[in-house]
């Protein structure tokens, strides 16, 4: 893994209302936390960190910290311990870093990408469910992967693809439960609508067809019985 180099300056100001101004100024607050020494609050020009945040490694880059100010100048690596973001604007607004040995391993989570196309998808009509996106791995700074793919291509469909299939990179131990899924091929689940029978003695016609019968039939008594009150004048009459 390549190395991103970062420039920050020693943070004298101190409380909500002093890093408030410093993010009016495009400056992000943020702290190192050393092993056996007292943390090192920072400034950082917030452009270069999003910079520096934005490479394919992403929150897992490894950063060479050049600090301004300090006493001592040494060569320090630095990976992601916590990033804050403001919720409403999405900008970065304070960073924790944690310094790190390149002799020393440590345990990252890293994603899970699918490599080729299963045949249950492309001649079966399955359909590819990704169940686990990302694994934690333990490894040197150095060896840390961007991503780890486990290829595809065979899966039919009923098929699963666990942790204990993929093969881990060179210098990487994968970690986890080895039975975990990561991948499965399966039917198309169809949903057909369930219609209700009819309950004992309802009839199934359409209630507008009823409807229109029952006003049939209404009409065609309306229309006979004129005839019978003119047979009654006739005979009265007579």
């Amino acid at each position: 893994m390549d190395f991103v180099e970062l420039k920050a300056t020693i943070r004298e100001e101190k409380g909500k209302e002093l890093n408030k101004k410093l993010r009016k100024i495009g400056l992000v607050p943020g702290v190192v936390y050393r092993k056996g020494e007292d943390a090192l609050s920072l400034k950082i020009d917030s452009r270069s960190l999003s910079k520096a945040l934005h490479t394919e490694a992403g929150e897992n880059v490894i950063i060479k910290l050049l600090v301004e100010g300090e006493k001592k100048k040494k060569e320090r690596f630095v990976v992601i311990k916590e990033l804050q973001k403001d919720p409403v604007k999405d900008t970065l607004v304070h960073l924790d870093l944690n310094e790190i040995s390149l002799t020393e391993t440590l345990k990252v989570k890293i994603p899970l990408m699918a490599k080729g196309e299963a045949i249950g998808v492309k001649q079966e009509d399955g359909v590819l469910q990704h169940v686990l996106w990302e694994v934690e791995v333990e490894c040197l700074p150095t060896n840390i992967p961007d991503k780890i793919e486990a290829d595809i291509t065979n899966l039919k469909i009923g098929d699963t693809l666990s942790l204990k299939d993929i093969p881990s990179p060179e210098g990487v131990k994968i970690l986890g439960d080895p039975e975990s899924i990561v991948f499965s091929v399966e039917h198309v689940k169809v949903v057909e609508e369930v219609v209700a029978a009819p309950a004992e003695g309802e009839s199934t016609e359409p209630e507008l067809i009823r409807e229109k019968k029952e006003k049939e039939e209404a009409g065609e008594e309306k229309a006979e019985a004129p005839k019978v009150e003119k047979a009654e004048k006739k005979e009265e009459k007579k």
